[in-house]
């Protein structure tokens, strides 16, 4: 469902994945966070607070947490599909920040790669450099294939020595599918978790949706059985279609309507719509019931031109009599059950119905795939629609597209709208279509690297360009922050109109994440150190970066001096005068920053013309009436400076120096 009351973020304790199932996330651009009936691969504290209301601890979980406890502790779970393994594993990773308000600084709880295919060209996909009390999920069980587990198992040994010598913690779920060939050596540190009680999970999550309701109301035959034994993920289905009928006010207005409705709508619907698809022969209104499907909620004119849209594009010829001739819409519309409203909207009589119909399409209609890809191209831009009518249109053709294991007509249609939108502006369609990409549980991997294929490539359009720093900024760099920082350097350095909004996504991003800030700054000081010509995007990048307010408090010096090593390396520019200046005055205004004048002078290694530079930099930032904070610091900044070109001389002499070439400077 579409939240249209919030401007920023519907729900920030967003849903995390209960079972084996796929997940998505993604915002329209407008900054709403759009949730569905699919969930997140995003680990963060809020994600995990939304599920730790509503988590059941499974069989043995008391077990897992016990041995998790130990720093540099890597516990392995097992379970069957649909047990919520997933979920388990999230929660003992948040069990260590559950009694504080918020995480411990700096600690890291990520998501790592589970093969060498989900990793970026010529990075090393095996080193994870935790650090003490950093958290890590590996979740391996999308694993089918020996060599692909093969691979896992060689990486699991590597990440485990990591973390063991950090004093971190590593929760891996195991592939069932796999369990003969499970690793002996870690069977000690193996907890096979089982089922939660379905009913538990149910009751837990109808509570937290404000539901009222007895005992007595949950003890239906038909019920019980669906808590016996379907999947965690398929109750948790379950309660969001109660709410999903307490809130459209049309089923009912107790408890035991809404959830017979949602009963109906889990068990019959399938075969409810392969019925009604064998009765409707005729391609006009399959047409229609397929698009008020898509369009479902959206008013009926809007509907009918993306019906005869649908009709050209699946090569239909039109009928030879006029439309006053014609079967009229109305009558079209009653016969397949579809209702309008008073407000002119159209929706479906049953619940839920509409996601079956799109699912029944999309698994039974294979060939007009392309079709439908183009359709939704055109249609998602009818005039009338709203930008979370548009976006949720798109929506629903990318989680059918995603089930079809066609992720190239999301990307597709994500670079035709980017290129599409005008000046400088963010297609909402194409930022919602990668973002629910990217959190695909089994296709996340294929849209990082085939964002990152095009980053690199010097046919990107500006306007794809600005929809990929939107997707890294927001959605990629909670998820993955490594490869956003990788992705959006490529952006930041393209020297095009949309390069500024990746280089500023960029900063911010590594400003307040030490980690990413290091690795920054080593890849942006390789680039500049390679790039020789005038212009240097690398240099300029890596610059601002090294300013003092864009360094995470507190500074690590050894991180700075190798950002100031290589851009002091280079001749004298106008760049070093807004990189100086700022760290002299971060000095003048906070005295425990006064290590930036050792490293700065450092870092030059004593080459006369980069300190004639700083001398030159540091009087005209103390003006030629200073305040006596800024002469301070300008003279213990020259004193640094006269050691490191006279090393040999006594202090007294260094400073004579100084005043000597300060003269020269003047």
């Amino acid at each position: 469902m579409t939240d249209r009351d919030h401007t920023t973020v519907t729900d920030a304790r967003g849903p995390v994945n209960t079972g084996p199932g796929d997940q998505y996330v993604f915002y329209a651009a407008t900054d709403r966070l759009i949730r569905r009936r699919a969930e997140s691969l995003r680990i963060s504290r809020d994600d995990r607070l939304h599920l730790a209301y509503r988590f059941v601890p499974p069989a043995r979980y008391r077990i897992a947490a016990d041995l998790l406890e130990e720093p540099g502790s890597v516990v392995l779970v097992d379970g069957r599909p649909g047990s919520g393994r997933r979920a388990a594993a999230i929660m003992l990773l948040h069990r260590f920040g559950e009694d504080r308000n918020v995480d411990e600084e700096g600690v890291r709880v990520e998501e790592l790669p589970v093969t060498s295919k989900d990793r970026d060209a010529g990075s090393d996909e095996d080193e994870v450099s935790p650090g003490r009390g950093d958290r890590f999920l590996l979740d391996l069980s999308g694993i089918t294939d020996e060599a692909e587990y093969g691979e896992a198992r060689r990486r699991l040994a590597r990440h485990r020595t990591q973390v063991q010598e950090a004093g971190a913690h590593m929760v891996v779920v195991l592939p069932w599918a796999m369990r003969h060939d499970h690793p002996p050596d870690l069977a000690q540190h193996t907890v096979t978790l089982g089922r939660p009680r379905g009913l538990a999970v149910l009751t837990r999550y109808l509570r937290m949706d404000g539901m009222q309701f007895r005992a007595a109301d949950l003890a239906g035959t038909d019920l019980q059985r669906l808590c016996d034994q379907s999947a965690v993920r398929e109750l948790v289905r379950l309660a969001g279609l109660v709410r999903d009928a307490r809130d459209s006010d049309r089923f009912g207005d107790g408890f035991s309507a809404w959830l017979g409705q949602a009963l109906h709508a889990v068990t019959n619907r399938a075969d409810e719509v392969e019925r009604q698809v064998a009765t409707v022969r005729e391609t006009p209104e399959r047409a229609l019931f397929l698009a008020a499907a898509v369009f479902e909620e959206v008013h009926a004119d809007i509907v009918y031109a993306a019906w005869r849209r649908l009709m050209g594009m699946v090569g239909h010829e039109e009928e030879a009599t006029s439309e006053l001739g014609r079967t009229d819409f109305g009558a079209r519309l009653k016969v397949l059950g579809i209702e309008r409203g008073a407000d002119g909207r159209l929706r479906f009589e049953r619940l839920a119905y509409a996601d079956a119909v799109r699912t029944y399409f999309w698994a039974n209609f294979p060939g007009v795939r392309d079709d439908l890809r183009d359709w939704i191209d055109t249609s998602s831009e009818l005039r009338g629609l709203t930008t979370d009518e548009r976006v949720d249109v798109v929506v629903r053709f990318c989680e059918r597209s995603l089930a079809a294991g066609r992720p190239d007509h999301l990307f597709d249609l994500a670079a035709r709208w980017a290129d599409r939108a005008p000046g400088a502006q963010c297609d909402p369609r194409a930022v919602a279509a990668l973002e629910l990409g990217l959190g695909h549980e089994r296709l996340g991997g294929w849209f990082r690297r085939r964002m990152y294929e095009y980053v690199r490539s010097s046919a990107l359009s500006d306007g794809l360009a600005r929809v990929l720093t939107v997707v890294c900024r927001r959605s990629l760099a909670a998820t993955h922050p490594d490869q956003a920082v990788v992705r959006l350097r490529y952006l930041a350095v393209r020297e095009t109109e949309a390069s500024q909004e990746a280089k500023e996504a960029l900063l911010e991003l590594a400003s307040h994440d030490r980690r990413l800030y290091r690795l920054l700054i080593d890849r942006l000081r390789h680039g500049a150190g390679r790039n020789t010509s005038r212009v240097n995007p690398h240099l300029d990048l890596l610059t601002a970066l090294l300013r003092s307010d864009r360094v995470p408090d507190p500074p690590r010096w050894p991180d700075l001096f190798l950002g100031w090593e290589a851009v002091l390396a280079q001749p004298p520019t106008e760049l070093w005068h807004a990189l100086v200046g700022s760290w002299l005055s971060a000095v003048a205004d906070d005295g425990t920053r006064e290590m930036a004048l050792e490293v700065m002078v450092g870092a030059t290694h004593g080459r006369a013309a980069a300190l004639h530079r700083l001398y030159v930099i540091a009087y005209d930032w103390a003006g030629p009436t200073p305040s006596a904070a800024r002469a301070a610091v300008a003279n213990r900044f020259w004193q640094h400076i006269d050691h490191a070109r006279y090393a040999r001389t006594p202090l007294t002499e260094q400073s004579g120096a100084g005043q000597r070439t300060m003269e020269e400077a003047r």
